[in-house]
């Protein structure tokens, strides 16, 4: 250390670094070691702050001369190539990063937008670059709507850790071949189950590139409960269609009270949904499809889950209600990935806790200004990745 200078006024406390021009230094190309060459003009480092005040460290970088590489500057242990802050600074902003939006994390740090945002984008690269060889043995595919109108991102999730693997732009079957079209055979047929909805490019894309995947395929159970509350809404936008003619306001306000599940009624609607449930509506039919149909995946046996699904079905069918009946129908066309649950037991519970993570990404705008940004800002966030630099040297 050479100098240190404290400048109260500007909030600031700068740090020169020399060497006395001995010893030898590595070629960052091949790590040959070469003497000193030159001396590059002075650099500065963002360091953490010392007392609340900015530290910034100075050094006039040493470069070598490599018979094979020529000259070349010399990498420094405080920090990465090419960075303007130190890696614990890195570190200690990349947690910031975590807790926050871009924008927090900039006005904490007192960074630009895109400083800090660069920060997270080298968090992401570098953990890419560090991530082994994928073991994806149960694997979930969702979509999510990002941006304006129809736009959309499939989502690969490793449902056993938790994160985002991949993602990639739209939500057709060449989105998912572009997913599996990075993996190796052996890689393919490591995948023991993979959840999703019943989005048929998907589907055919699976088939297509997971072998054995017709038993491997399990259409999720929250998916397949969303289309059953959506037919108790049909049932229940139609039928307070027909009362209101008469002038009858029975189930206005009602529509929140259906979408529960019964152990999971609110005490505050209780009374009304009793109320509303001695009537014997045709909603009150659908509603009981709906909450039978949620006990199917509480069997144990795939034997009694199918007897129990032939029941449902016929009950379903002869409803005389054309939305659940659709729903029954809809079901018995994916009947297999359907019973495949009770071979795997997988769902995207993980990847439906992921969306919401990233519905706050999106809605907090963490540095989601495009596409690109809204990759990294995922994988940030949910991909599990190594992201911290190195800040100590390996001993040898």
């Amino acid at each position: 250390m050479a100098r240190v200078d404290l400048d109260v006024k500007r909030q600031r406390i700068d740090v020169w670094l020399e060497h006395g021009g001995i010893g030898s230094f590595a070629c960052p190309q091949c790590g040959k070691k070469l003497s000193l060459y030159d001396h590059k003009e002075e650099r500065e480092w963002r360091h953490l702050d010392t007392m609340q005040l900015q530290t910034w460290v100075h050094a006039r970088m040493p470069r070598v001369e490599c018979p094979d590489h020529g000259v070349k500057q010399v990498e420094v242990s405080w920090a990465e190539p090419g960075s303007r802050f130190t890696k614990f600074f890195e570190r200690f902003a990349i947690d910031v990063g975590q807790e926050t939006d871009t924008k927090g994390a900039s006005k904490i740090l007192r960074l630009s937008w895109d400083e800090a945002w660069g920060i997270q984008e080298r968090a992401v690269e570098r953990g890419i670059a560090r991530k082994p060889p994928l073991v994806l043995r149960l694997m979930g595919v969702d979509e999510k709507s990002v941006g304006h109108g129809q736009q959309y991102a499939t989502l690969v999730y490793n449902l056993e850790k938790g994160t985002v693997e991949w993602i990639g732009e739209e939500r057709k079957k060449e989105t998912l071949d572009r997913f599996f079209q990075t993996l190796t055979q052996e890689q393919r047929t490591a995948i023991e189950g993979v959840a999703l909805d019943m989005w048929d490019p998907f589907i055919t894309s699976t088939l297509e590139h997971v072998p054995g995947a017709k038993e491997k395929l399990v259409f999720d159970r929250f998916h397949i409960m969303k289309h059953a509350n959506e037919g108790v809404d049909k049932v229940r936008k139609s039928e307070n269609r027909e009362l209101w003619k008469d002038g009858d306001p029975t189930l206005k306000g009602s529509k929140y009270i259906w979408l529960y599940r019964g152990e999971n009624l609110p005490e505050k609607y209780q009374d009304r949904f009793a109320a509303l449930q001695a009537l014997h509506l045709k909603t009150g039919r659908a509603y009981a499809l709906k909450e039978a149909l949620a006990e199917l995946w509480s069997y144990v046996s795939p034997g009694w889950a199918r007897s129990y699904w032939k029941r449902w079905y016929f009950w379903a069918t002869h409803s005389r209600l054309d939305p659940m009946k659709r729903v029954a129908t809809m079901i018995k066309d994916h009947l297999t990935g359907v019973m495949n649950y009770f071979a795997h037991r997988i769902t995207n519970a993980v990847a439906e806790g992921l969306n919401s993570k990233i519905a706050t990404i999106q809605k907090m705008a963490y540095g989601y200004r495009n596409k690109s940004h809204f990759r990294t800002a995922v994988l940030f966030r949910c991909g599990g990745l190594d992201l911290y630099p190195e800040t100590h040297p390996i001993p040898g």
